[in-house]
């Protein structure tokens, strides 16, 4: 069997390390790309922690926002081509059996959730941490021109969820939108909502944060909720930190009939006043990957330069050191690892 190098977490709470292991092949219906990018995801830390589990085996090869080119394609396939530059999508198929499944219900996060057997790349089958991934066809998309590897990678998750989040929200014209953390998907929906043309608010605690912010095109820059609602409040609070305290804090700022969209995985209690949300028809809605056609919608909007991810670029044989800067908060927003 051919041989790749792979970045792969041994056991629970292990580093990562450089491994040499078999490499994968396309089956029937699957491609098989060769990555040249691969993001590192919050998620991927909580997996090797043990935080979040969705079914994983170790060892583990992770890495769900990977990128690359096909380089074969299996019996059957006719939608994916030799040379095509495409993203691999984090759910590749539900089990089809389920209850869940039986609905016909669409091929998103909540199908992630919801499916009794769904097929996570890079959390509950190998990922793009690897020189090569196999994956299902349909479960890649096309990326577009002009928007290189490096920067493609971490809107793979991070973006995805952060496009898919502003429009599960649907803002109107005129409405202003907040974003509650300004990290790695924080940093990526001001940006996103800025593009929309609306008016955008950023809401972190971190003073070295401020003018990177407004650099990013936050029209205002506030500390808490009580800064927010001084200053006008926001018709669309999104959520994309880990900190619940920090988003419930920012409900002070939330506008009558306003939405606030929970996208940041957090593990801290989340307790909201009841009478403000009551009074004023506050919604809370959560949301993740909404489906591929707000990726393909992310990835244009990156691709015409309107979006820019802020990435660590990182070698695979320094995939360990990345993951830790990741773990230990430090990344600047995303660490990406290149393949040779």
């Amino acid at each position: 069997m051919p041989k790749m190098q792979s970045v792969v977490t041994s056991a629970l709470g292990e580093p990562w390390e450089v491994r040499t292991v078999e490499a994968p092949e396309a089956g029937p219906g699957e491609v098989l790309v060769k990555v040249h990018a691969s993001g590192i995801c919050g998620t991927d830390v909580w997996i090797t922690e043990g935080k979040l589990s969705f079914g994983v085996e170790f060892p583990m090869t992770l890495g769900h926002e990977g990128v690359g080119e096909v380089v074969a394609v299996g019996e059957g396939v006719t939608s994916r081509a030799v040379g095509d530059r495409v993203g691999l999508v984090t759910l590749q198929t539900g089990c089809g059996r389920c209850a869940w499944c039986r609905r016909g219900e669409a091929l998103d996060f909540v199908t992630a959730a919801s499916c009794e057997r769904p097929v996570l790349t890079g959390m509950n089958v190998a990922g793009a941490n690897g020189e090569y991934v196999a994956t299902r066809a349909e479960a890649t998309v096309i990326l577009p021109e002009g928007l290189s590897y490096e920067h493609a990678a971490p809107l793979m998750c991070v973006g995805y969820t952060a496009w898919s989040g502003l429009r599960r929200a649907r803002p109107k014209p005129g409405e202003r939108v907040a974003v509650s953390g300004i990290g790695g998907m924080g940093h990526l929906a001001l940006q996103y909502a800025k593009a929309a043309g609306f008016t955008t608010i950023a809401v972190t605690g971190s003073p070295d944060k401020r003018d990177l912010a407004r650099t990013l095109g936050a029209d205002l820059v506030v500390s808490n909720g009580a800064e927010l609602r001084e200053a006008g409040g926001a018709d669309v609070l999104m959520h994309t930190n880990s900190s619940n305290r920090a988003v419930a804090d920012a409900f002070q700022g939330v506008a009558p009939r306003g939405r606030v969209v929970l996208m940041g995985i957090a593990f801290d209690e989340f307790a909201v006043p009841n009478m403000p949300m009551l009074m004023n028809s506050i919604q809370i809605l959560g949301s993740a990957h909404n489906g591929t056609e707000y990726l393909t919608q992310a990835l244009q909007i990156a691709a015409e330069g309107k979006v820019t991810p802020m990435v660590e670029i990182y070698g695979q044989d320094r995939a360990a050191e990345a993951y830790q800067r990741v773990a230990d908060g430090k990344a600047r927003f995303r660490a990406v690892i290149t393949h040779a």
